[in-house]
């Protein structure tokens, strides 16, 4: 729960800093997250060709990516909840701006390389984030976590369609889309208000190795596993290296005097079902979106299925489903109000599965299409929202980026395995001609059941015993 302290702490801060400028400097960063997140993607095919890039080096990118996500969360989140979130927020982002700047100017293989690790350091923004909103505005944090979702929601397709549309004149002019972005993120960095004073626990090295090789051993399995073969030795061996190192970070972390992660949290029955809500509706809603533009591209005539429409056409669909994720995630904080928690909840899941089974029933025409992916931006602002608001409101204040990292996580680990086992059922069923109806068709129902589950555990979400009241 909040304690005395960041009661006290939170009027005399915002007397200094308006609450509509802390929460404008913190959309920045917001923007800065969702931008790093869409643009590099739409680059890759194009910078590929300019650079001389091979499919496995762009594999090798958008593979670093990942695990770079996957280190930088625990560890940014530890160290803002123990040494201060703002202190924490600057480093990352920091981090992200230079990795932007050096992509930029330097466009190699060996520079996105180096790139793309250094951005992956945005995991870090929306936990740090939700730390301060948490300690200097407490009464109003649902509605700033509602905001900061649709801001990333927004920039991430934003930012996609402008680095699209620029790498049609330069593959390399894309890039710079994530820099000035960045230097507005450091310029609002100092208008950020400091985050409360930090536990002061120490940092746990080891159980961080561990969790960190855990990670990285499962990501890049499910990364990996569709080039290597799911049943091939290196992957097994990744899958299972990484399994091993996350049960040895249990073991050591149970006896750690101060923990990494307080599995208690874990076993905070909010938590936990949150962060599998999550798994389960980014699963099906960002694990689809490849799939999805496969499906658009995808020409009638030659396939039998899709709406045969290109990049910038494709990109603005994105765009489009986005601007109802925003909607979505600003209603968040009264829907919660007018229908209670528990609802809010389950309501995601439900739209998904209406989403999917339009998908089923109805995928032939423009409108019907569009549908169902306005049914999905809703339910993804909604679920992305709810759940980061919620989940923090469960654990005490010292733990707060750190709860708000395991959302991240799951949201992560959600995406990667959808992305993996969509795709993999994809090419189980590709003809002659590519992808086929039949694949497309047994996709749609594993997102539907997928929806159908994250729904269900939203009827077990209840509200931890120490958790705060009811909030704006």
């Amino acid at each position: 729960m909040e304690t005395s302290s960041a009661q006290q702490a939170g009027p005399t801060t915002s007397a200094r800093i308006p609450f509509g400028a802390m929460l404008g400097s913190m959309a920045v960063v917001a923007a800065l997250n969702g931008v790093q997140q869409g643009y590099l993607t739409p680059l890759l095919p194009s910078l590929g060709h300019s650079l001389h890039m091979t499919a496995s080096g762009q594999s090798q990118v958008y593979l670093l990516s990942r695990l770079a996500t996957a280190v930088w969360m625990p560890l940014l989140a530890k160290l803002g909840d123990s040494y201060g979130h703002r202190r924490f927020l600057r480093v990352a982002i920091a981090m992200v701006a230079i990795g932007s700047l050096l992509m930029s100017v330097w466009p190699s293989t060996a520079t996105l390389s180096v790139g793309v690790v250094f951005q992956g350091a945005a995991v870090g923004f929306m936990p740090l984030l939700i730390g301060i909103l948490r300690y200097r505005a407490p009464g109003r944090r649902r509605f700033g976590v509602g905001l900061l979702v649709g801001t990333l929601l927004g920039a991430l397709g934003v930012g996609g369609l402008v680095a699209g549309t620029l790498s049609e004149h330069s593959a390399t002019l894309g890039l710079w889309v994530a820099v000035p972005v960045a230097a507005l993120a450091v310029v609002a960095s100092f208008v950020i208000p400091p985050g409360g004073p930090g536990s002061g626990e120490r940092f746990a090295l080891v159980p961080f190795v561990l969790l960190a090789l855990g990670l990285v051993g499962v990501v890049s399995a499910l990364a990996l596993g569709a080039g290597w073969g799911w049943l091939s030795a290196g992957t097994i061996g990744l899958a299972l290296g990484g399994v091993a190192a996350l049960v040895a970070w249990i073991f050591v972390e149970r006896r750690t005097a101060s923990p990494l992660i307080d599995l208690r949290i874990l076993a905070n029955p909010a938590v936990a079902v949150v962060a599998t809500i999550t798994f389960c509706l980014s699963f099906c809603t960002i694990g689809f979106l490849a799939a999805n533009s496969i499906f658009l591209g995808a020409k009638p005539g030659r396939s039998g299925f899709g709406l045969g429409y290109g990049p910038q056409v494709i990109a603005l669909i994105s765009l489009a489903r986005a601007f109802f994720s925003i909607g979505a995630s600003l209603c968040v904080a009264p829907l919660m109000r007018k229908i209670g928690e528990r609802r809010t909840v389950v309501l995601p899941g439900v739209l998904i599965a209406l989403g999917f089974g339009s998908f089923l029933l109805w995928h032939e025409t423009f409108v019907e299409y569009f549908i169902a992916t306005a049914l999905l931006g809703l339910a993804m602002g909604c679920y992305e929202a709810s759940g980061r608001a919620l989940i923090v409101e469960s654990v005490p204040e010292k733990d707060t980026a750190v709860a708000a990292g395991v959302n991240e996580l799951a949201l992560a680990l959600g995406a990667t395995v959808g992305a993996a086992i969509i795709g993999a059922i994809i090419t189980a069923h590709e003809s002659g001609t590519g992808a086929t109806l039949t694949g497309f068709d047994l996709v749609w129902s594993v997102c539907l059941g997928m929806a159908l589950v994250g729904a269900g555990l939203g009827f077990c979400y209840r509200r931890s015993a120490g958790a705060l009241g009811r909030l704006a």
